[in-house]
């Protein structure tokens, strides 16, 4: 493998591993449920991305052509992780999970919380 590919997985992999260190500390530190989720959509994804990275390129040094499923992957967790965690914040807001006193706006859940979903306006034809 040519030197410079080496240097590339190697930055890659250590980029990729600094973020899921960090995003690994922040889900375990994080006080509170609101917090902890910016943790794994953030820091770990980038992480997650750098280590596919990395992945990629070295399986396509050896295969000899773009290797696409490392990608794909990619891909995938780019756009389910804010889906998900999208969905765990509307879970806690609705089971009325406490956010710590000093969150600011917290006057905004209670007015989140009690919303209508939209209803589709009727024809008046």
């Amino acid at each position: 493998m040519p030197f410079y590919l080496e240097v590339i997985v190697c930055v890659s992999l250590l980029i990729g591993s600094v973020f899921l260190l960090i995003g690994s500390y922040g889900l375990v530190r994080l006080p509170d449920i609101y917090m902890r989720l910016h943790s794994p959509t953030k820091a770990s994804t980038l992480g997650i991305t750098g280590i596919l990275i990395a992945s990629m390129v070295f399986q396509s040094h050896l295969k000899g052509f773009l290797s696409i499923q490392e990608l794909l992957i990619t891909l995938f967790l780019l756009i389910t992780a804010p889906v998900a965690a999208n969905m765990i914040a509307k879970t806690a807001l609705h089971q009325r999970i406490k956010s710590l006193d000093k969150t600011q706006n917290q006057e905004l859940m209670e007015v989140i919380r009690d919303r209508e979903t939209p209803s589709t306006p009727k024809d008046p034809t």
